[in-house]
């Protein structure tokens, strides 16, 4: 087969901890082509879409050979402008914000699955579920929440909470997280900087002690939960447990509740088009849903044996030997 990745630049990427470049590794171990492109390659033109293969949206890939190196982990070997219909797979794996750009990329990769490209996650599916008011859907899973810009909606949230945390809807790797309490000097200017003076949607949620033990990444391929989940502890004087920010991770089973949680989520999403989810427990209660470019594979196959990369290829070869029936008859 033929895989495509729209991903960030391919010098940003840390191929020792990558979960994009363990799954292109995967991919070229099975014997498939791997390419890259990036979202400003992307285009849509209107002559020869309803033709046999094609959807009209174009990517300027390129094709690479994947090294076991990581700090020289890819070799170029060939560029050109492809309509993505000639590509089996393609895995939508570039980083949040999710911006107008982001939200862009979305409708034009959904005209490709439209014209029969298998676009892993779904377009629509990640477009339809912000990573954190998608945590909205189930209450009975999640902490104390309030999302709102109202500055004396926040206040109120906070002096009845007490311990708070308070967060940009868009943000990832720990950015912008505050951890304010109720007699916080700063709440006033923390609540103001964050919202941009009423501007901007933000998330509240009471504090967690069990952020103590770690902000557990748990991985969920086509609906199924992987056995072990990579808990992000924070550094001492942190209340943040992102490893971007300095968390330390251990991979550990899933608790009775991890079960619950990723057993109820699992069967959901994955019928929604969200092959690859990660989401984000603390304690016992569900804090983020990612769709957009989880991570975390690398850092749990690692310790726990289990590899998760070949799961998403087991899942998408299976998809793609399905269509391929269903189309010849």
């Amino acid at each position: 087969m033929k895989l495509a990745f729209l991903i960030d630049p391919l010098v940003s990427l840390k191929a020792y901890k990558d979960s994009s470049v363990a799954m292109m590794r995967a991919a070229q171990a099975r014997g498939h082509e791997v390419w890259v492109f990036e979202r400003k390659h992307l285009s849509w033109q209107s002559e020869g879409v309803g033709t046999a293969r094609r959807s009209g949206v174009h990517a300027l890939a390129t094709q690479i050979e994947v090294g076991a190196d990581d700090h020289e982990w890819f070799s170029l070997r060939t560029s050109k402008l492809c309509d993505l219909c000639e590509f089996e797979v393609v895995f939508m794996r570039q980083d949040p914000p999710f911006d107008a750009e982001y939200l862009s990329a979305t409708w034009l990769l959904e005209r490709a699955e439209q014209a029969g490209v298998r676009v892993v996650n779904a377009p629509r599916a990640v477009r339809d579920h912000s990573e954190k008011i998608s945590i909205t859907e189930f209450p009975a899973l999640i902490p104390a929440t309030l999302v709102s810009r109202d500055a004396t909606q926040l206040q109120a949230f906070i002096d009845t909470h007490y311990d708070t945390v308070l967060k940009p809807l868009d943000g990832m790797g720990g950015s912008r997280i505050f951890r304010v309490r109720a007699d916080d000097p700063n709440r006033n200017v923390i609540i103001e900087t964050l919202t941009r003076d009423g501007a901007e949607t933000i998330m509240a949620q009471g504090y967690l002690p069990a952020i103590s033990e770690g902000d557990k990444r748990i991985l969920i391929i086509n609906g199924e939960p992987m056995p072990y989940s990579l808990a992000r502890i924070p550094k001492p004087g942190e209340s943040r447990g992102n490893l971007a920010v300095g968390g330390r991770g251990v991979v550990q089973a899933l608790s009775a509740s991890d079960w619950q949680i990723a057993n109820q989520l699992g069967p959901l999403l994955a019928a929604r088009g969200l092959l690859i989810v990660g989401i984000d427990v603390i304690g016992n209660r569900l804090t983020e849903i990612n769709v957009t470019s989880p991570t975390c594979f690398v850092e749990i196959s690692r310790e726990s044996g289990v590899d998760i990369a070949g799961k998403v290829l087991d899942a998408v070869e299976r998809d793609v030997i399905k269509q391929g029936a269903v189309e010849r008859g």
